[in-house]
């Protein structure tokens, strides 16, 4: 179900976008720009909740630790 909201922008971000966008597109493109905050704010949570765990980031350390040497140096 959608929302009607109304904002309002300065007249010349608004003829921009009308030129970039399209006139018809701005709901769209400004519903997608909010929907990458928003998942990007859900992924903040989540790293912040890893990291809490302890046993889960002493794991993550010590495979990170045993790839080290794995990794292949080239010479110029």
């Amino acid at each position: 179900m959608q929302k009607k909201l109304t904002i309002s922008l300065d007249e010349k971000i608004y003829y921009e976008l009308c030129q970039v966008i399209g006139n018809r597109k701005i709901a769209q493109y400004i519903e997608e720009l909010v929907k990458s905050h928003m998942i990007y704010r859900d992924l903040d949570t989540a790293y912040r909740e890893m990291a809490a765990d302890k046993s889960r980031e002493a794991e993550a350390l010590e495979w990170s630790e045993a790839t080290v040497g794995e990794t292949v140096t080239e010479t110029w």
